[in-house]
């Protein structure tokens, strides 16, 4: 099983940000933050109970800004993991920060005194002027250091997240600006790289901005161009492609996120945090006091859902095609009962030709360029699912 557990603070919402997150109070910091550990530890007991000391393989700290946590605290979350929960030796342990948190004295070693083996910093840009617009609290220089300060601090897997696509006041981001700064990155020794397409969700700040003409969007054609050459460099400098927006060195891909691409259990803990085990999913509620009254209430698992067997297939095809190695038609077939080749046969022939897919060893798959366009292209296959009846259960 893979747990996660959702920090809903941060010092101040960033203007694109779309998370359930919220910025810690001033003068009631340490109240909110209490209220949520107490809560959080009484959660992760309830479950333990419920699961019977379930196997744990890993652990992500989420958000928010989950380096807002006191190291203690973090420490006390995952004592109680391992107190309730039978944690594997090798489990994988992450948790995503700011790289202003790397830069306080002592915080490196202090966190790798809590057991966390995979830090994930949320860079965004290497760009001073982007990363302005982007509202982070770092600079470019200050995540350089960061990134140096992690490896000097012993830190053995680190994950660097950027985000591409991003609009500028005279002109949005141009490959060049790019792949200069993914350079930059890979100077910088990470282990894994994400690399994720600006999404503007409605009501963000940035997406007004956008949307009034303050800022400019790169253009479709230049969106491409940002995916396909940096993905091509990347791999050039050996991080292997393995999702639409993940890049690995050899045995660093994130076993946590593969496992939700995997289709896996999941136990979600915090306010707003989504599970799925035994066929059923369930949502935490989002607002933080309604979640530690449901906790305190000793409520679990709050209006489960049961992934009936459409549901079932319709997720399968849309995570196992985020991954380069796509989906296995064994796997399809075990749980429609139908030969996916065969029903989806009007698209796939298609799609082979134009060189957006590929079938192969028994995997049906994107290539790079249909990854660009997948959203498109799994609303062609959707569309067929049921009239088609690709998903009869088993």
């Amino acid at each position: 099983m893979l747990l996660y557990i959702h920090v809903p603070f941060c010092r101040g919402k960033c203007p694109y940000c779309s998370f359930s997150s919220q910025p810690l109070a001033p003068g009631r910091e340490g109240r909110e933050m209490s209220g949520y550990l107490a809560a959080l530890l009484r959660e992760l007991t309830l479950w333990g109970e419920r699961l019977g000391r379930a196997g744990v393989e890993t652990v992500f700290f989420g958000g928010g800004t989950p380096s807002l946590l006191p190291l203690e605290a973090l420490a006390g979350i995952l004592d109680r993991v391992r107190t309730v929960f039978a944690l594997s030796s090798s489990a994988e342990m992450s948790l995503e920060a700011n790289p202003e948190s790397a830069l306080a004295p002592g915080w490196l070693h202090g966190l790798r005194q809590t057991g966390v083996n995979r830090l994930s910093l949320g860079i965004q840009s290497l760009d001073d002027g982007e990363l302005r617009i982007l509202g982070r609290a770092h600079s470019a220089r200050e995540a350089a250091r960061a990134c140096e300060l992690a490896r000097e601090g012993g830190i053995t897997n680190l994950n660097l997240d950027f985000i591409w696509g991003l609009p500028g006041e005279r002109s949005g981001q141009s490959q060049a600006k790019w792949l200069r700064q993914l350079k930059q990155a890979v100077a910088l020794r990470p282990d894994h790289i994400s690399a994720y397409g600006l999404a503007l969700e409605e009501g963000a700040p940035l997406a007004s901005a956008c949307a009034d003409g303050s800022l400019l969007l790169p253009g479709e054609r230049e969106q491409a161009s940002l995916y396909l050459a940096g993905a091509e460099f990347l791999e050039s400098q050996g991080f292997m492609q393995y999702e639409i927006s993940n890049f690995a060195r050899m045995g660093f891909t994130c076993r946590h996120n593969l496992g939700y691409w995997e289709g896996r259990d999941f136990l979600g803990l915090g306010p707003s945090a989504v599970s799925t085990l035994g066929g059923a999913r369930w949502t935490n509620p989002a607002n933080p006091a309604a979640w530690r009254k449901a906790v305190n209430a000793g409520q679990a698992a709050p209006n489960p859902e049961t992934l009936d067997p459409p549901t079932r297939s319709r997720e399968m095809l849309m995570l196992r095609l985020r991954l380069q190695k796509g989906l296995r038609l064994r796997e399809w077939n075990a749980l429609t009962g139908r030969s996916f080749l065969r029903d989806f046969a009007p698209l796939i022939l298609p799609l082979q030709q134009k060189g957006l897919a590929a079938t192969r060893r028994g995997f049906f798959r994107l290539t790079r360029s249909g990854m660009l366009v997948s959203n498109t292209i799994l609303a062609h296959f959707f569309d067929r699912l049921p009239k088609e009846g690709a998903s009869t259960g088993k």
